[in-house]
C-alpha cells in the first residue's frame, strides 16, 4: 500500500491563524474607530480580504496590504508614515512568527513518510510558506511541496490526475475538504479551534470518501 497523501500546512502542521488574529486585535486598538466596533470592523477587512485575496492571494504580506486599505477606507484620512511603520511591523512579525506545531505532528509524518507519498499543499506566498516549512524542521518528510494561489477542484483534479489513490488532510472545510471530494479525491478533515472563518463552510454530514479526526496523531490509525 503507497498512497498520495497531500498535507495542508497552516493549522493543521502548525499554528498560524492564531497569530493573524493577534495581529488584527492590535490592529482594532490603533485604529480605534470612534463609531464602529470591532466586529464591525472585523466585516469591513473582511469584504476587502475577500476581493484582494482573489487577486494577491494570501499571506502576510497581503494581510499587510488589506489592512492598510481598510485603515483608508475607515480612517478617515490618508495612512501617515507612522500607520504604515505600524502595519508593516505586524507584517513582519507574522512573517517570522514562532513555529507551534501541532501535537504528535513530527511523529506522525515520520510514521506516514515510510508507508506513503507526501505531499505538503499549501497556500500562499511561495517564499513565506517555505520558510515556515523549513523552520518547523518537517522539510525531510515530504516528498514534494505544492504552494499555490488557491485550491479549488480543478487543483485537486490535476494533483489527483494519474494517481490511484488520493488523499488530501486538512483543516479547511472551504479548501481542503469540500474541494477535493467535488474532485473525486478522498479528504481527511482535522477541525482546528482557530481555522479561519472565512474558511468556514458547510460539509457533508458522511461520505464514503470522508475521514473525520480529532487529532492528527489519529492518522497513524488509519494510514
Amino acid at each position: 500500500m503507497n498512497w498520495h497523501l497531500f498535507v495542508d500546512a497552516d493549522d493543521t502542521l502548525w499554528e498560524n491563524n492564531v497569530f493573524f488574529e493577534r495581529a488584527f486585535d492590535s490592529f482594532a486598538e490603533y485604529l480605534a474607530h470612534p463609531a464602529m466596533t470591532v466586529a464591525e470592523v472585523r466585516a469591513a477587512l473582511d469584504e476587502i480580504e475577500h476581493v484582494n485575496n482573489r487577486l494577491y492571494g494570501y499571506g502576510s504580506v497581503n494581510f499587510a496590504r488589506n489592512l492598510k486599505a481598510c485603515f483608508e477606507r475607515l480612517g478617515g484620512r490618508a495612512l501617515t508614515r507612522r500607520d504604515y511603520s505600524f502595519i508593516n511591523d505586524l507584517q513582519s512579525g507574522l512573517f517570522d512568527h514562532p513555529m507551534e506545531l501541532m501535537p504528535d505532528v513530527e511523529e506522525t509524518l515520520a510514521y506516514l513518510n515510510g508507508r506513503h507519498h507526501l505531499t505538503l499543499c499549501t497556500k500562499g506566498q511561495p517564499e513565506e510558506q517555505r520558510k515556515k516549512l523549513e523552520r518547523s524542521g518537517l522539510s525531510g518528510f515530504f516528498h514534494g511541496v505544492e504552494v499555490v494561489k488557491e485550491k479549488d477542484a480543478d487543483l485537486y483534479r490535476k494533483l489527483g490526475a494519474g494517481k490511484e489513490v488520493v488523499w488530501m488532510i486538512g483543516n479547511s472545510p472551504k479548501s481542503d475538504i469540500n474541494p477535493s471530494l467535488e474532485a473525486g479525491l478522498r479528504a481527511v478533515y482535522i477541525p482546528h479551534v482557530h481555522t479561519w472563518h472565512l474558511e468556514h463552510q458547510e460539509m457533508p454530514e458522511r461520505h464514503e470518501r470522508l475521514l473525520v479526526l480529532e487529532r492528527f496523531g489519529e492518522l497513524r490509525g488509519y494510514f
